[in-house]
């Protein structure tokens, strides 16, 4: 097969490839390979193609013994690396090489590594207090009623802290499990936020926060999950009570539909200010992720767990909505929700 009939067959396949002819120079590529180890490669011999040292010596033996061989492969894509499993195979003459992206599943494991560790450290906590003071209570503390009941207070808000991150993460795993699953019932937003707001005000009145509701629309409807919306609002006013309880004031607005340009369709916005400290900009991306904390020890004190946003943004996309932080230090934090008004399709 001649040189062009080659490199016609490898261009039209959908995977990167990349041939080795005998005289162990790269014959052939295809576009897709190209964009990961760059254009020009064509007549180069491997070493210098290929470079990275597991690889060059996964293909010498595959030249030696004409076997097949994986290998891992490192490479970049802007600021990110990208992994990719290549499989090396000796054909008669050549040595063909393709290239199988594995960074999605790579970052999945991580996703995994990364949340049984939170997990673990989230719990490690509580249950090492509560083994401590139980431990007190039937030696040195046995016969002491004062240190008892003190003790006993203690031991309760730490097991209320860990029934609060396992409800968390119950409902977190619910919410991914839904996430395909577009709701269809018909919401009333200003009926919802009234409640929501009125659950709320023993919260409130002990934080000495005034929350403020503002219907400039009162007939809206939307497509949705009416519990899984009252858990993303009754969030979002809990939060703004107990990190902008600085400023006393927490507004909740519900404006009337416009189109969205980000949505491209007809969306209410719901917004929930305050006037609290407001959060350094370079948290507010990470602020969905799972356990991530501005504050670690404030947030653990009121009762955090560090799920909240990320089962809000869960919920929001179930939604087909968005979700948008905005805030300055020093002036307060805002968090908008906007819901699509039209049938989800």
């Amino acid at each position: 097969m001649t040189s062009e009939r080659i490199a016609s067959v490898i261009d039209a396949l959908s995977l990167p490839v990349l041939l080795i002819g005998p005289d162990e120079r790269v014959r052939a590529t295809n576009g897709l390979v190209d964009a990961i180890l760059g254009a020009g490669l064509v007549g180069m011999h491997y070493i210098t193609a290929l470079r990275q040292p597991a690889l060059i010596a996964a293909i010498a033996d595959a030249i030696a013994k004409r076997e097949a061989c994986v290998v891992r492969y490192t490479g970049r894509n802007g600021p990110k690396n990208t992994v990719y499993q290549i499989n090396i195979a000796a054909t008669d003459d050549d040595i063909l090489l393709t290239f199988e992206d594995q960074t999605a599943a790579e970052d999945a494991s991580q996703m995994r590594r990364d949340f049984v560790a939170n997990v673990s450290h989230e719990l490690r906590t509580p249950l090492t207090a509560l083994l401590g003071f139980i431990e007190t209570l039937n030696g040195a503390a046995k016969d002491d009623p004062v240190a008892r009941d003190r003790f006993l207070g203690i031991m309760a808000n730490e097991a209320n802290r860990m029934t609060r991150l396992v409800d968390d993460l119950m409902s977190l795993s619910r919410v991914e499990e839904d996430e395909r699953v577009r709701p269809r019932e018909h919401v009333d937003l200003g009926a919802l936020l009234s409640s929501v707001i009125k659950g709320l005000e023993p919260q409130a009145n002990a934080a000495g926060v005034t929350v403020t509701l503002n219907l400039v629309t009162t007939d809206e409807m939307v497509p949705g999950d009416a519990g899984q919306l009252v858990q993303v609002f009754t969030n979002l006013v809990e939060n703004a009570i107990k990190y902008g309880a600085s400023g006393q004031v927490v507004t909740v607005r519900l404006l009337p539909r416009a189109m969205n340009q980000r949505l491209r369709c007809d969306a209410v916005q719901i917004s929930v200010s305050d006037k609290g400290d407001g959060i350094p900009a370079h948290h507010i991306a990470r602020l969905t992720e799972r356990f991530y904390r501005v504050d670690n020890h404030r947030s653990r004190e009121v009762g955090g767990t560090g799920l909240g946003l990320a089962i809000v943004k869960h919920i929001i996309n179930r939604h087909r909505g968005r979700l948008l932080i905005e805030s300055d230090e020093g002036q307060g934090t805002q968090v908008s929700v906007f819901l699509p008004t039209g049938p989800l399709s």
